[in-house]
């Protein structure tokens, strides 16, 4: 809204500000009243009021009815057939219309310096109010969101316990398709016994639903909501730390993998006992070894610096083996059901670890070329089974893929030689040679004609 528009305050709260709104929308409604009043009165049925814009808003009237017209009129101008008059009612008339918008502006501004000096002086009530209303609007949503949506009341206490039966997310719930039901799961963390998670699984398993929907019920439980679960026992936070999805800040020169280094490093430097960590891989950035060193180094500082709860989701299932090393990791996997050449998501975390991504079934289901899937599908072949070791040129043991290598030695052990593929006439030449007929220099002199052929013919 803007100041001289007529619309800052409702009808009523000022009458002037009622009869200049009234003059800038209602004019022609009141010249033609004023037009029948005047007729009325002066019994000059031919009286007419119009506008121009050298003398405004006048009366008329014709030569006719020149004995009629009242004293109060005042002559403006002389026709040869008519008079034209004015009067006081439409002399303020004309000045409230011609300038009723700039007086409006004007007065609305006025009026509304008025309002906010008086509110001023119930400032500290006001906000009082606005706060509590707040507050009761925020409550209010969390018991009804709780009542529609099935939550429990959380059960918060300071022992280092996260226990979650059933937990589900609360937005991604409410987003299915109709039909289709969520599937819950449980989380249990502790400070003593297991404090870190690494939790393993194809893409599109739900692994980062899973962290996310944990990260969600503990926030919830803070800020006093009840939660989306069967039951909760969450210890109280100082801080949920998250590290999660792929951003970069290339205007500032920072790569997708600084940033996430950078996010890494603001979680180890400040977290403590008292966290809770979800990390949605780490270490993806960059090279492989260079990623799975950074993952099972920040793993470890969480287990013997911080001791934050975590879970920590990853596609590097050597990290499977710090379960082995550490008393307080545990292995957790997102289970999934391979049936022929396709795969089914349970949903499901479960306690154990898994060495298959299904990175190839998911390319296929978002519609890669059924020969770049095929041929992907080699490649893993190859690499899976070239799990021995190579030794590089300084003799330091390495375990990267060779699939040049081995592409080139698989396309020479198809190779044919060089008979089997264009010498058919020197063998043909070579089966009619009776050898126990040729005296030596004979024998000599056809293998010189064997060699020039086989010479020409490269």
């Amino acid at each position: 809204l803007q100041f001289g528009s007529g619309n800052i305050f409702r009808a009523g709260y000022n009458a002037e500000l009622d009869d200049l709104r009234e003059a800038m929308y209602s004019g022609k409604n009141w010249i033609a009243s004023y037009q029948d009043e005047l007729r009325e009165q002066t019994a000059i049925p031919s009286l007419k009021i119009s506008f121009n814009n050298v003398f405004g808003y006048y009366i008329e009237i014709s030569n006719t009815h020149k004995n009629r017209v009242p004293a109060a009129f005042d002559r403006k101008q002389t026709l040869a057939n008519a008079e034209r008059y004015t009067t006081p009612q439409l002399k303020e008339f004309e000045s409230k219309i011609l300038h009723a918008e700039e007086k409006i502006g004007g007065l609305e501004q006025k009026l509304f310096q008025e309002l906010r000096a008086s509110i001023a002086e119930s400032a500290v009530a006001i906000q009082s109010n606005a706060r509590l209303l707040a507050t009761l609007d925020c409550l209010q949503g969390f018991a009804e969101a709780a009542v529609i949506n099935q939550y429990c009341k959380p059960e918060l206490r300071d022992d280092g316990i996260l226990t979650i039966v059933d937990g589900r997310h609360p937005v991604v719930e409410r987003l299915l398709p109709a039909g289709q039901s969520f599937v819950p799961n449980s989380t249990h963390l502790d400070t003593k016994e297991e404090q870190i998670h690494i939790i393993t699984g194809p893409n599109m398993a739900g692994k980062s639903c899973y962290l996310r929907q944990v990260g969600l019920i503990v926030l919830l439980s803070h800020v006093g909501s009840y939660v989306p679960a069967r039951s909760a026992h969450v210890s109280l936070c100082d801080r949920i730390f998250t590290r999660v999805g792929a951003q970069d800040n290339l205007a500032a020169g920072e790569s997708t993998f600084l940033v996430e280094m950078q996010e890494a490093a603001n979680i180890l430097n400040n977290a403590s006992d008292k966290s809770l960590i979800l990390l949605d891989e780490v270490g993806r950035g960059t090279a492989t070894f260079d990623g799975i060193s950074i993952a099972w180094s920040i793993a470890e500082y969480l287990h013997d610096r911080c001791g934050a709860k975590t879970l920590f989701a990853t596609h590097y299932h050597e990290l499977n083996d710090l379960a082995e090393l550490f008393e307080r990791i545990r292995n957790y996997n997102v289970e999934v059901k391979e049936v022929s050449q396709s795969v089914m998501f349970t949903r499901k975390v479960l306690p154990g670890s898994t060495d298959h991504s299904f990175g190839i079934h998911v390319a296929q289901m978002a519609g890669l070329p059924k020969e770049v899937v095929q041929r992907a599908r080699e490649i893993l072949t190859t690499l899976e089974n070239n799990n021995q070791q190579l030794m590089n040129a300084t003799g330091v043991a390495e375990a990267r893929p060779r699939l040049a290598v081995q592409r080139k030695a698989a396309e020479h052990e198809h190779q044919m030689s060089m008979f089997e593929l264009r010498d058919d006439n020197l063998r043909t030449e070579l089966k009619t040679v009776d050898v126990n007929s040729l005296t030596p220099l004979q024998a000599l002199q056809q293998l010189s004609d064997l060699v020039h052929k086989a010479k020409t013919n490269e």
